[in-house]
């Protein structure tokens, strides 16, 4: 038996989502064609722009369909920086997705963007002060703030109305990745909009939808400089032929997820409590990253340091076992480097290096958490074992 737990990279599709997908492949016609088969396919893809919509408490004209999460990040981040010039300052929290500090990056190396980065605390929360200087020095050169809703690696939620209402003051954009939020956090774009929030990136595959879809969710009177050019499709915003298929997936899984989210969180925040209470208990070394309180991570999330093992040894041992888990962001996996968010939170090197993130979600059971928790102990004796050796000259 395999116990998969790393629901933060991904979610198993829904059955639901699947046979909506497998249905509308069959669907002849271009979204953009006049002709009846054409309009078919249009009108499957705008009621599926209504129940993504709904999902995110957002209009449907707001919804602009991208092929990934990373794709709508790079759109928020790049066309609102260009939208904004000759204003260069961009404010980034530190421990962002990789998707932000590699598009924040970019538009340093190639645009002249001054990066001006906003430290965290030490459950990973955003300095609030420390933002607020940042944009006091020169308010007129901020071109935009982006954060993360929900700490990818481990789960702090971030407080977004308060981050926004800074900026908002001084008319400057914020860009809000909600992508590891989406489908655990009850996510009201509308809200957000009346306090500052410009622009919002979610994605199909955290959900249980397909990979290969995910969506800006931008506000009607944000301007962006679009990262593609073409046909001018969606507000001119994202040109190319839209993937209707995906799309009504996307939507069922949307659907699916909204309409049980409150019980959902609740049952995962449990099993989730249960994995903390028996990883500490088996494990008394280790260490709980993030914010300990209920609420203030992520249903589904729990983080881990365990001090004189690494990382990766653990996570093929659990693998060995039958669990997948995992060090960390997906998109990193493989790289021999300490995580940075981690570091951002002021944990050491080692303490970084030896991080596991145990991800539950909608196919997760009690029976599962038991499995981790069976396999977890030998796994870290085997882990510390070649950690020690691996300290010790001449072994």
């Amino acid at each position: 038996m395999v116990v998969y737990l790393d629901h933060a990279a991904t979610t198993p599709m829904l059955p639901e989502a699947i046979s909506a997908y497998a249905d509308a492949l069959g669907v002849v016609g271009n979204p953009a064609s006049v002709h009846s088969q054409g309009q078919n396919a249009k009108r499957m893809l705008e009621e599926a722009r209504e129940r993504v919509a709904a999902s995110v408490g957002c209009d449907p004209i707001e919804v602009i369909f991208t092929a990934s999460g990373t794709e709508a990040i790079n759109l928020a981040v790049k066309g609102l920086f260009w939208a904004r010039a000759p204003r260069r300052r961009v404010l980034v929290a530190e421990g962002e997705h990789h998707a932000t500090l590699d598009s924040a990056e970019w538009l340093h190396q190639h645009d002249g963007a001054l990066l001006e980065w906003i430290p965290l605390d030490a459950v990973g929360r955003i300095d609030l002060d420390a933002l607020e200087a940042a944009i006091a020095r020169n308010p007129l050169d901020v071109a935009l703030v982006t954060v993360i809703a929900a700490n990818n690696e481990v789960g702090t939620i971030q407080p977004v109305a308060d981050i926004a209402a800074l900026a908002a003051g001084h008319g400057i954009p914020v860009h809000v990745d909600a992508v590891s939020a989406y489908g655990h956090l009850p996510l009201d774009f509308a809200a957000w909009s009346r306090v500052g929030v410009s622009a919002m990136s979610v994605s199909a595959h955290k959900i249980g939808g397909p990979v290969g879809i995910g969506a800006l969710i931008l506000g009607r009177s944000a301007v962006v400089v679009p990262l593609l050019h073409g046909g001018g499709q969606q507000r001119q915003v994202r040109s190319g032929t839209q993937d209707v298929a995906a799309a009504v997936s996307f939507a069922v899984a949307a659907s699916a997820f909204g309409a049980g989210l409150a019980d959902e969180n609740t049952r995962l925040a449990a099993l989730r409590d249960t994995v903390i209470a028996g990883v500490t208990r088996l494990v008394p070394s280790a260490i709980v990253n993030g914010d300990t309180s209920p609420g203030g991570r992520l249903p589904g999330n729990a983080h881990f340091s365990f001090p004189g093992c690494e990382g990766d040894s653990l996570l093929f041992l659990l693998d060995v076992a039958g669990i997948s888990v995992s060090t960390g962001s997906a998109c990193q996996a493989g790289v021999p480097e300490p995580s940075h968010v981690l570091r951002a939170m002021g944990r050491t090197e080692v303490e970084s290096r030896g991080a596991l993130r145990i991800t539950l979600g909608h196919t997760t059971t009690e029976a599962d958490v038991a499995a981790l928790l069976a396999a977890l102990p030998a796994a870290h004796a085997q882990a510390a074992r070649a950690g020690m050796a691996d300290r010790v000259p001449g072994s």
